[in-house]
């Protein structure tokens, strides 16, 4: 088994489909077909179920699928790390942070960053935590915002900051006077809120359920700026970080109470390559933070 059957087995895996993964790999379907039969012939087992249209995994496939990607991943660890010692690469740095992270905390952060590291490439992805620690799991991302609780194992983290979340209305809003606002008058009230998948929308479910209340949404939408209309317009209300009303100044922030803390975290692969990029990246933001 070499590396370029290994790639071309996960080609096939993910399209479930020979025509579209040797499109995918810029090969001919029938030398793509060949080099599968090889893989299988040379392992002594099946590793596909070939269907009318699509191709599916057996059960020796599914178990080669996951180790196949660990290796590839791997494979293009090494090869960078080859790479910058070789001065071929001028390092690339790929962070994932949700929506209020990368809004109101990183840009300075990043312009800053560049300024001291003009070389190198940036690459800001916009995602809940959930996607963000998924995509670094599998090699999609170097480094990640997630929020530090119930880590997976494969993860490796750094604490970042810890932040407040808060209740954000509209100045004429009855809370906007308030020194703080409780969760079971926070829920008597119609909600935007981002999609599954984000911490605080997380958390809001899970005091939701302890308060037994019914959580009221009007809208929902992973589009901070439409949170941010919405609430000035007093359609809704939501929950967000402080640092959002810190510079918001159409909306107002309101602790709860009991104030809620939320721990942040880098987060990067456990058994992943961490480039000079990446390290450089990391120790800056935490000097920033």
């Amino acid at each position: 088994m070499d590396s370029k059957q290994l790639r071309h087995f996960v080609a096939v895996a993910e399209h479930q489909h020979f025509t579209q993964a040797a499109k995918a790999l810029h090969i001919a379907q029938p030398a793509l077909s060949i080099s599968i039969k090889k893989l299988e012939h040379n392992l002594g087992v099946a590793l596909f179920r070939r269907e009318e249209r699509t191709v599916q995994l057996t059960d020796e496939g599914l178990v080669l699928f996951e180790h196949a990607k660990r290796v590839l991943q791997q494979l293009e660890d090494a090869q960078l790390a080859i790479d910058e010692l070789k001065g071929l690469e001028k390092g690339e740095v790929r962070l994932g942070a949700p929506s209020m992270m990368g809004s109101y905390f990183f840009p300075e952060v990043l312009m800053a960053f560049k300024s001291r590291y003009p070389n190198l490439k940036l690459t800001l992805v916009d995602a809940g935590t959930r996607d963000i620690r998924q995509m670094l799991l599998n090699g999609e991302l170097d480094i990640g915002v997630i929020d530090d609780e119930n880590v997976p194992e494969d993860l490796e983290t750094d604490h970042l900051l810890q932040a407040e979340m808060v209740a954000v209305v509209a100045p004429e809003h009855p809370f906007a006077g308030c020194d703080s606002v409780s969760f079971p008058n926070f829920f008597d009230n119609e909600l935007v809120m981002f999609k599954p998948g984000y911490f605080h929308r997380n958390f809001i479910e899970r005091q939701a359920k302890l308060c037994g209340k019914e959580m009221n949404f009007s809208f929902e939408t992973n589009l901070l700026p439409m949170i941010l209309s919405i609430v000035k317009h007093e359609f809704a209300i939501t929950a967000l970080l402080s640092l959002v009303t810190e510079h918001e100044k159409e909306v107002v922030g309101v602790p709860f109470s009991p104030p809620v803390k939320i721990d942040l975290a880098l987060a990067w692969r456990r058994d992943g390559y961490l480039s000079i990029a990446d390290k450089s990246f990391i120790d800056f933001v935490k000097r920033y933070a």
